[in-house]
């Protein structure tokens, strides 16, 4: 597994179609990050790929940010382990927030049950 760090937190990639993504405890992702987090993903992973957000740590995003976040047409799946119902409330808020984008998103509360169902979405996926 690699890992990269980026200034507003840090990126495993788990394979070539699936990165787990942590942000920073604290921080505030304005769209600035979230066009640095895209590019990110644009140039490290294979299209299309799949997401694992570990929200291990507590964060926030400005309103333009909600907005773009994980808006690109490469992300396929996207699996959100949450430790705590703060962290299940703010996923749910940037859910509904975005509910016309469509996303294929599921909330967890075990890292391995996450990547299993993001593994078989992608196996799934290539099998089309």
């Amino acid at each position: 597994m690699k890992v990269f760090i980026l200034p507003f937190g840090k990126i495993n990639i788990i394979h070539n179609n699936i990165a787990e993504v942590i942000i920073n405890e604290g921080v505030v992702m304005d769209i600035d990050m979230v066009n640095q987090y895209h590019e990110f993903l644009l140039s490290n992973l294979e299209s299309p790929f799949s997401l694992l957000i570990n929200k291990e740590n507590s964060y926030s995003y400005k309103f333009d940010a909600q907005l773009q976040i994980a808006n690109l047409s490469q992300v396929k799946s996207m699996a959100v382990l949450i430790y705590n119902l703060n962290a299940e409330m703010a996923t749910q808020i940037l859910i509904d927030i975005n509910k016309g984008n469509n996303w294929d998103i599921k909330l967890f509360k075990d890292r391995q049950v996450a990547l299993n169902w993001l593994h078989l979405s992608v196996n799934n996926r290539n099998a089309v």
